[in-house]
């Protein structure tokens, strides 16, 4: 077991041990905040917004897509590909969900786009399992967002980018050790507050 694998265990039992109430008000939270931080990215215009939907005990991020869609804004949302690549799907709340062939999540129905269509999006919505305050993420591990953003990266085109994780998962500086293929983020957005994180993404 490596510490990213620890960290990762420790969070999901921790969440898992969330009442339903709390998941409800990590939503309420995150689409109140996420909402104020796409507007001030997109500088108060209508824009495109990569995100994703959290599933089980991830902080919700459904609330967050309704209030997004409410306002104007376009929403792309993940579909997984072999080899651990992503595509996109425009979701609306009409959109319908099935099952991934490649991991154990719904994904949406819709025309299916590559990832470039991510580089005209005004920002990203990661998942995380938790972050520090030096950039470091954890995710699910499986390695399809840090790919995604060494995309970005490599053509200096990655959008405004931000974590999604509970309030006691942004840890301190240097607790997620830092591998070759890891790709920092700036800024992450829990229930109660935006962090802006030291080492740019």
């Amino acid at each position: 077991m490596t510490v990213k694998d620890d960290i990762r265990r420790d969070n999901r039992n921790r969440r898992l041990a969330l009442t339903v109430q709390q998941r409800a008000d990590a939503g309420i939270g995150i689409a109140r905040r996420g909402l104020s931080w796409a507007d001030a990215v997109a500088q108060g215009k209508p824009a495109t917004f990569a995100a994703y939907v959290g599933v089980a005990a991830e902080p919700p991020t459904m609330p967050l897509l309704e209030a997004l869609h409410a306002v104007g804004h376009r929403i792309l949302l993940p579909v997984c590909e072999p080899e651990r690549r992503l595509s996109w799907a425009y979701w609306t709340p009409e959109t319908t969900f099935a099952r991934s062939r490649y991991a154990p999540i719904d994904e949406p129905v819709g025309e299916r786009f590559d990832s470039d269509v991510v580089r005209d999006a005004a920002g990203i919505f990661l998942p995380a399992t938790a972050v520090d305050e030096g950039g470091n993420r954890i995710g699910q591990g499986g390695g399809y967002y840090d790919r995604l953003l060494d995309k970005l990266d490599a053509n200096g085109q990655r959008p405004a980018t931000i974590a999604v994780v509970y309030d006691d998962e942004v840890l301190p500086a240097g607790t997620i050790p830092a591998e070759p293929f890891d790709k920092p983020v700036p800024e992450a957005l829990t229930p109660r507050r935006v962090v802006g994180l030291t080492r740019a993404g």
